[in-house]
């Protein structure tokens, strides 16, 4: 009997399971443009944690590879299949299970898309504040699994900072329970953030229990344009003062691409800074007398909701306006906040030397940046010269104390980066810990960890 049908017969008749390659082609990669994928065997919709249990129950007893789909969101080649595997997509455990105003928490299933969940806490007064750019469209489980970041986290922190609870099913095909829905909880080893930010080789997580915030007021807003990457940053060092609840720094070839497509009136600078406050919006005053020590041309603030979405439009459009350009092969780092000038001036050499335009933009206030490579469409050389690129971006960023990727995770296309910040013995326990939870290696194997 094949997997297939053996399968079909575990789950019953009622169950979501494809096999039509021309769907299951459409299940096998997500959004990281040159990352491997091979389409599955099956697809699995799944509706419930006890048929994802009976499912890792069979491929763990047969040595099936097991890859995890939330949106196919992701940027790392992390829900990309191999051949010979089974997807389960997560896509149809999609309910808000409960929202609990009174201790400030909504229960949700992993296919439960961000925004659906702030849009609901928003009738309570509350808000989901973890924000990833693709809030609109990836999942909670997803999110979870990367420990997705967005423009917030400045202040309110990534998505594992919002985690309370969650249930997993290991490979095993049991279901177990981490986490407690208690705002503190100290009882036991903290097993529950080892799965956050795991990518879904550890185990699957069905369920979360998330922190909801008072709603913030709606922010006043901050453009700041500088003559150089090196004086914005500085200045953002400096405005971390005021608690942003946003600090984006975007340079002078983003500006320039974003200018080309929707003008928005202002001068195209070396720099531009954006910066929101959701409390104390007296300080934007003071943020700009700040702004002025590192050699400001020009800044405006707002509180009027249309004037700010105006003003935050340069940031909206920058990935779509370097999009327009040609290929694109956007990397994900993290550093320090004081190296990003260094970095910005390292990765511009590299543009040069490679011949290949290379935009910055990212989260100054927490060090998270986002060059963003483009190449001619089918140009297969300078596709070449941009995947090296894409790597001389990581190992700059390592050489500045920094890491291989801060929110976009691991994947299939950095595992390589990971031995040249950690140490073997680190490794080793990294793979120790994956046994523990994984024996036989079917949970998104090659993924995460070399």
């Amino acid at each position: 009997m094949s997997h297939l049908a053996a399968l079909s017969k575990l789950l019953g008749s009622d169950a979501s399971l494809i096999s039509d390659p021309d769907i299951t082609a459409s299940y096998s990669r997500d959004q990281a443009p040159f990352a491997s994928a091979a389409a599955p065997f099956a697809v699995l919709l799944a509706r419930s944690s006890s048929e994802i249990s009976i499912v890792l129950k069979y491929a763990n007893e047969n040595s099936i590879p097991v890859v995890t789909r939330g949106a196919g969101s992701g940027l790392s080649g992390g829900a990309n299949s191999t051949a010979g595997s089974l997807v389960i997509s997560l896509e149809k455990m999609n309910q808000i299970i409960e929202i609990d105003t009174a201790n400030q928490i909504a229960r949700v299933q992993a296919g439960v898309i961000n925004l659906d969940l702030d849009t609901a806490a928003k009738e309570f007064g509350l808000a989901y504040l973890p924000d990833p750019a693709s809030r609109d469209w990836s999942s909670l489980g997803g999110n979870a699994a990367t420990n997705a970041g967005g423009m917030c986290c400045v202040k309110y922190g990534v998505t594992g900072a919002h985690v309370r609870a969650m249930q997993v099913v290991l490979a095993s095909g049991e279901i177990i329970e981490l986490g407690k829905a208690t705002k503190k909880s100290v009882t036991t080893y903290d097993l529950l953030h080892l799965f956050i930010g795991s990518e879904g080789t550890l185990g699957i997580i069905t369920e979360l229990t998330l922190n909801l915030e008072i709603r913030p007021a709606a922010p006043s807003t901050l453009i700041a344009t500088f003559p150089s990457v090196a004086k914005a940053a500085a200045a953002a060092v400096a405005l971390r003062q005021y608690r942003p609840s946003m600090l984006e720094i975007i340079d002078q070839t983003t500006l320039k691409a974003v200018e080309a497509w929707h003008p928005l009136g202002f001068e195209v600078a070396g720099s531009v800074l954006l910066m929101q406050l959701d409390e104390n919006h007296s300080l934007c005053e003071a943020a700009l007398e700040t702004c002025k020590q590192f050699d400001l041309i020009d800044g405006v603030y707002s509180d009027d909701p249309a004037d700010a979405a105006d003003l935050i439009r340069v940031r909206k459009l920058a990935y779509p306006a370097l999009e327009r350009m040609g290929a694109t092969l956007l990397d994900d780092v993290a550093l320090p906040i004081t190296k990003i000038a260094e970095f910005v001036e390292r990765v511009e050499k590299l543009s040069t030397e490679v011949n290949l335009t290379i935009g910055i933009f990212g989260h100054a206030g927490d060090g998270n940046m986002h060059p963003t490579i483009v190449h001619d469409h089918g140009d297969v050389a300078a596709a070449k010269r941009a995947q090296q690129a894409f790597g001389q971006i990581v190992e700059i960023a390592q050489s500045l104390g920094g890491t291989a990727s801060g929110e976009h995770g691991i994947g299939s296309i950095k595992p390589g980066f990971v031995t040249k910040e950690i140490s073997k013995t680190v490794i080793d326990l990294q793979r120790a810990v994956k046994k523990v939870f994984d024996p036989n290696s079917i949970l998104n194997p090659g993924k995460k960890i070399p």
